[in-house]
């Protein structure tokens, strides 16, 4: 039997959402959560010993110390393979199952492998570090997921040969390994071509990186006569959130009028982002969106004036598409009203 330890986060865990990201490292017996689904999927083949839970934020915060306090429970259950996430579009638990699972299988010589979205900031980190799968961008596709990761995890438990990444479902990792195709090339590209031809769907064998590159404006000729704006992905709302922007994979933006405001306080505004720690934006939401220094800067005449409107959405696991469609419609309204600068802030 194989045995198995796997790594999930607070809400995986149902210990909690945000407000319970600071938890440390705990391990419990057997499988908890998501572990049901590969524990069904493995069938008699492997077993989850052990599932160590730990909170986004403490292991992001205190990366050294959460990683070595892992490995050591890792290292006493001596598993044969170690599983991590699948953290499907979820930042920062994407970063930690890509951190952890790299240095189980370094630090521990254990097989090692996790899961998520390809644009989870932790895939572009670690997928040519250790074997990962592509998910969907949401806990929605985790039978899909456990679908692609329990075959793979059991190939790597038993030290058989992994298939390319189309085979076995990966993300491709930068290896490249010699193969005999069962049609020669020039089939091949005459089949493609046809299709091409045809108006048809076809897989390319030589996929081209994708680059957005966005070419800057002119800089501002006078700032000192400049209208500038404020947008922000750092979900800055008003109290109360009236537009119920969500705090991942947000489906809109909001537009807030802050004419006359000269100061986010904590009782007018807050964060609806679920993507980090909210209390210090919650306290002082101008530590995301600077409105109080740029009212000192329109004071002192360093700036034309500030915008009347502020925009802002929710990064957190938003879709590029969403993203891009957000910003062309903010984008054609500053427009209008002659805004000739924007300060585009994060978290």
């Amino acid at each position: 039997m194989i045995k198995v330890v796997q790594y999930i986060n607070q809400f995986f865990a149902n210990v909690g959402g945000e407000e319970m990201a600071h938890i440390p490292a705990e391990i419990r017996e057997g499988h908890v959560g998501p572990g049901l689904a590969f524990q069904q999927a493995f069938k008699d083949e492997a077993e989850i010993v052990a599932t160590i839970v730990c909170g986004d934020s403490y292991f992001n915060e205190n990366l050294d110390k959460a990683k070595a306090e892992v490995l050591a429970m890792v290292k006493q259950y001596n598993p044969d393979l170690f599983i991590a996430g699948p953290a499907f579009n979820a930042g920062r638990y994407g970063v930690a199952c890509g951190t952890i699972a790299a240095a189980v299988k370094e630090e521990l010589g254990i097989p090692s492998i996790t899961g998520m979205y390809k644009e989870n900031p932790g895939a572009d980190m670690f997928k040519n570090k250790v074997y990962m799968v592509s998910t969907k961008n949401s806990a929605a596709g985790m039978r899909d997921a456990v679908k692609k990761m329990a075959p793979l995890a059991l190939k790597l438990a038993k030290g058989e040969k992994i298939g390319s990444s189309a085979e076995e479902g990966y993300m491709p990792n930068g290896i490249r390994v010699n193969f005999f195709e069962k049609e020669r090339g020039s089939k091949r590209a005459v089949g493609m071509l046809l299709k091409k031809l045809a108006g048809k769907e076809f897989e390319t064998e030589f996929p081209m990186p994708d680059f957005d590159r966005v070419d800057p404006n002119p800089a501002v000729k006078d700032i000192t006569k400049a209208k500038i704006a404020l947008v922000t992905s750092g979900g800055i709302v008003p109290k109360g959130n009236p537009d119920h922007i969500e705090s991942s994979s947000a489906s809109k933006y909001g537009e807030y009028d802050i004419e006359g405001v000269m100061d986010l306080t904590e009782e007018t505004f807050e964060t609806a982002h679920g993507g980090y720690d909210p209390i210090y934006a919650n306290a002082d939401s101008d530590r995301v969106l600077p409105v109080d220094i740029l009212r000192d800067l329109e004071k002192e005449g360093k700036i034309g004036s500030l915008y009347r409107y502020y925009y802002s959405t929710v990064g957190n696991g938003t879709a590029v598409k969403s993203a891009k469609a957000f910003a062309a419609e903010i984008g054609k309204k500053l427009k209008a009203d002659g805004v000739d600068a924007v300060i585009l802030t994060s978290t």
